[in-house]
């Protein structure tokens, strides 16, 4: 992707007859160009057309029939403007996930500022869009509005669309569970403000709201309308506060998902109800060491690693002992779980391509049982196929949909609970020799006491 700086001026407007929304003006003189060479006029090369007044009512009563339809198109097909009457909430008076530091330059950038000199400038400049970031609130408003301010001018890409790169993605809880509830459709660069949802069902409930995964943000607001109540949700129950922080490339980065919410980081969050740091780098999960020693600094309660898409088989052979050695030094006992290079969906017709793969698995695969033969009880490996045996889950060879990304997570998400299980019941044992020293503490007392009533006895 290329890299577009923030600006402020409106010279985007001008150039969006070259965006996926096209031009309306341009296409309508297409199609009248069409009409006149079926009736047989000529056309003028200036692009100035001169109708006869018949066909001029012809042509606009075709266009105001078109507008009709436009207007009468599901609303669920379009991206519908916020209401007015609204009640703006900026984001960031609410507690904001899936940042692991809270040095950063700007409040949605996912290193912090003291990392860019260690970086390469592409694993920097990626940092800087916001993959992963949500937002939790509970509200009682039945309309639920975003307005949100974009920093780069790219909207989409050929293998992904504007709602997952640059749109926001909202989720409700019921009954304990994450339903989806709506999302946006990004028209223009900087600013959109659409509605969310709208005739939701009465009552107060949690909703999540997450945020582009390949743009960035420079601001984000929820509207609701006057008179509803908005504020923050309840932090996470204990054993749910602690972060897992997952490492890899452009498919942990998001693409190609059709929505911010699909990304499996995202799914796993949701599913493990906990809060997910998606550090994917778009074809720049090199396994580096400055990346290691960056992901050493947080303390989350399980790594995942899922890095080898991004690098040859002798990178994995060179990198993977550094970049493990790093993070253990930084973390001795944390969870990391590796994944193997997954198995793309063309990789039965190319033989050399399916032999190219394997290969980086089997040195990744030689490291990890290097390491448990050593006494690494806290490393975990997840074979590569699962994305499925029909094919049908990736936009192209590698980058799934969210057909996917869901099977991806249903692959990942048992290491992962059994993982989480684990560490709770650590944490519960080591709760348990504080209680023993007060069951200690009574039995003495007690046994005191018996010797007092004794010796007032005799």
């Amino acid at each position: 992707m290329t890299n577009q700086t923030y600006s402020t001026d409106n010279t985007w407007d001008q150039k969006r007859n070259y965006t996926l929304f096209g031009n309306r003006q341009r296409a309508r003189g297409i199609i009248i160009t069409a009409l006149l060479v079926v009736s047989g006029c000529a056309v003028p090369h200036s692009g100035s057309l001169e109708l006869t007044a018949p066909f001029s009512n012809g042509v606009q009563n075709m266009s105001n029939s078109a507008n009709q339809s436009a207007s009468n198109m599901d609303r669920e097909l379009a991206a519908v403007a916020a209401g007015d009457n609204l009640v703006w909430t900026d984001i960031l008076t609410l507690d904001l996930e899936g940042s692991g530091w809270s040095d950063t330059l700007t409040p949605y950038d996912r290193f912090c500022g003291r990392a860019k000199p260690k970086l390469r400038e592409a694993v920097w400049n990626l940092s800087l869009r916001s993959a992963g970031m949500a937002v939790r609130f509970v509200t009682d408003a039945t309309n639920i509005s975003a307005r949100w301010t974009l920093r780069f001018e790219d909207l989409a890409m050929p293998h992904m669309p504007a709602t997952g790169m640059s749109g926001l993605d909202l989720y409700a809880r019921v009954d304990g569970k994450w339903l989806w509830a709506g999302s946006t459709k990004p028209k223009e660069f900087p600013t959109n403000e659409a509605e969310l949802a709208w005739d939701l069902a009465p009552g107060e409930r949690e909703y999540m709201l997450y945020l582009p995964l390949y743009n960035g943000v420079t601001s984000v607001e929820i509207g609701v309308p006057a008179g509803a109540k908005l504020k923050k949700a309840a932090a996470r129950a204990i054993g749910k506060q602690t972060p897992v922080v997952i490492y890899g490339t452009s498919i942990v980065h998001g693409a190609s998902s059709s929505r911010p919410g699909t990304a499996y980081p995202a799914i796993l969050g949701r599913w493990l109800d906990k809060s997910v740091i998606n550090l994917g780098f778009s074809g720049n999960a090199k396994l580096e060491v400055e990346v290691a020693e960056l992901l050493g600094e947080l303390d989350p309660q399980v790594y995942v690693i899922d890095a080898l898409p991004n690098n040859s088989p002798n990178n994995v052979a060179d990198r993977i002992d550094p970049f493990l050695d790093t993070l253990r030094a930084a973390r001795p006992l944390a969870p990391i779980v590796l994944i193997e290079q997954l198995t793309y969906g063309d990789a039965v017709l190319f033989p050399k391509r399916f032999a190219k793969l394997q290969s980086k698995n089997v040195h990744l695969k030689a490291s990890f049982d290097r390491r448990i033969a050593a006494g690494d009880k806290n490393l975990y490996y997840i074979e590569g196929d699962l994305l499925g045996d029909d094919r049908e889950a990736t936009v192209d060879p590698s980058h799934p949909t969210t057909l996917g990304m869901m099977r991806l997570a249903e692959g990942i998400a048992p290491t992962l609970q059994k993982i989480l299980n684990l560490v709770e019941l650590s944490e519960a044992n080591l709760k348990k020799p504080t209680l023993q020293k007060i069951l200690n503490l009574v039995e003495l007392s007690e046994a005191d006491l018996k010797k007092t009533d004794a010796a007032k006895d005799s």
